[in-house]
């Protein structure tokens, strides 16, 4: 591993330990040329199916684009980042656990929304009125009134 302080390749291992549900493990370092600490993370490399989009385009999954969306709907909402990384990991272990080669976007706008709703509901109706392209007032009502009729 390289410091990102002087780019010396020469580094030891201080601490090393398991995180995010013993999917990753966490190392923190020292440069044994600067001994500037820093921290690295070590993942399982996962491949996730490719996207299939409405109008038939397929593109690869992107963990981030996922977590762009749900944050912009829980924005300015008391959701805590915890939650909405909750919310992410939920919906990436169904995708890789239902699907090998593709999955369609609609399969993840419906897994996001459905976890979604637990978490809170105005997240959920913005997060609802882009995925499902909300073309007036009307369709915001009759959303609002399926969620009312479900509490």
């Amino acid at each position: 591993m390289r410091c990102p302080r002087c780019g010396s390749s020469d580094d030891r291992v201080v601490d090393s330990r398991t995180v995010k549900d013993g999917t990753a493990t966490r190392r923190r370092r020292e440069c044994n040329d600067c001994g500037f600490r820093f921290t690295t993370y070590e993942y399982v490399e996962t491949s996730y199916p490719v996207v299939v989009k409405m109008d038939g385009r397929r593109e690869p999954f992107d963990r981030r684009k996922l977590e762009q969306g749900i944050a912009r709907a829980c924005e300015k909402r008391p959701v805590s980042a915890e939650d909405m990384q909750g919310i992410v990991d939920g919906v990436v272990s169904m995708i890789t656990e239902q699907f090998t080669d593709e999955v369609t976007s609609r399969f993840i706008g419906e897994s996001v929304m459905e976890l979604l709703q637990d978490v809170d509901q105005v997240a959920f109706v913005r997060f609802a009125s882009v995925y499902r392209q909300f073309k007036d007032v009307s369709q915001f009502k009759e959303e609002l009134d399926n969620l009312l009729s479900q509490q």
